[in-house]
């Protein structure tokens, strides 16, 4: 039976577009292979910048093992850290972008293809079994926060979250007269008493909002941000300015050595409250910040500004 020319011709644009799709995976997979093994330009620098200001000396060793595993991983292409966690991919997308129906996908099989290649480590783990899935892939693995935009534009910001930094952190729920002033007083608390664990010197990402949930997802996209960006509003970039100056005061230094400094940045996003409640979160990155944003335009073609 001879096929009708519009079938044909939609069979072409189908096989086509999945071959875009797995052209535009393998780059996405690259990309993630290439976020693991090399730190996004503004947090190296800012590596560098503490490590030649730093006058302790077993602070220094510790700047200069950072170092050396900087410039080892990117000669020899291997993940900067054993824990290369669970890739996280936060989307801004167009409402007109060509393959916004295949993203998701694109994204998973990206992730997937990285494990392979990079090598990831499997961290995707079972929470009632404990057991792992084997290749970093499971309910909500890897994690993909959506927001759609218009335009025909796709922008996405990857992160590699480890089990000791970006995926621990904490949310509550004060009341409104204990406010901010409980909030900076809570997250010094938990920076004396998880921060070492995390791997410093830290990215702080803080996040303000009318319930824990909101709280929670604002101190994580606050990691995203670059490193020396400040927040708009006159108010947040007061609180990053004073957060900054405590926290480094702490003295916890590299690997909680000691030393002049002990945070990279903090970040602060936050959204309105309602008058009965006052939600403030925490979130860490490590040493090791891996996070690059990737844009990507109606020709497919995709840039980031992250790496050299």
């Amino acid at each position: 039976m001879k096929v009708p020319k519009e079938e044909e011709n939609m069979k072409a644009g189908i096989e086509n577009g999945t071959k875009i799709g797995k052209d535009l995976e393998s780059v996405l997979a690259r990309l993630l292979c290439l976020l693991a093994t090399h730190l996004p330009k503004d947090v190296a620098q800012r590596i560098r910048e503490m490590a030649e200001k730093e006058n302790d000396g077993a602070a220094k060793k510790v700047y200069d093992c950072m170092l050396e595993n900087m410039s080892l991983a990117d000669s020899l292409a291997r993940p900067l850290c054993q824990d290369t966690g669970i890739p996280n991919f936060y989307v801004k997308a167009g409402a007109d972008f060509p393959l916004l129906g295949s993203l998701e996908g694109i994204l998973k099989g990206a992730a997937a293809k990285a494990f392979k290649d990079a090598p990831l480590r499997p961290n995707a783990v079972d929470p009632f079994t404990s057991k792992n899935t084997g290749n970093n892939e499971g309910p909500l693995a890897p994690y993909i926060d959506w927001q759609i935009v218009e335009g025909d534009e796709v922008e996405i910001t990857a992160y590699l979250c480890g089990g000791g930094c970006s995926l621990p952190g904490f949310a509550l729920v004060l009341t409104p007269g204990e406010g901010i002033e409980k909030a900076k007083e809570l997250i010094v608390d938990k920076i004396l008493e998880k921060g070492v664990n995390a791997c410093p010197p830290l990215v702080i990402g803080v996040g303000i909002g009318a319930s824990a949930d909101i709280a929670a997802k604002l101190s994580k996209k606050a990691l995203l941000r670059k490193i020396g960006t400040e927040n708009g509003n006159p108010m947040a970039k007061d609180l990053e300015k004073e957060l900054f100056e405590k926290l480094n005061s702490l003295k916890i230094g590299p690997s909680g050595m000691g030393g002049a400094e002990s945070v990279l940045a903090v970040n602060v996003e936050f959204g309105v409250r309602h008058p009965a409640t006052f939600a403030v979160a925490l979130a860490t990155g490590c040493w090791a910040t891996r996070r690059a944003t990737f844009r990507i335009g109606k020709d497919l073609k995709v840039v980031s500004e992250d790496f050299d």
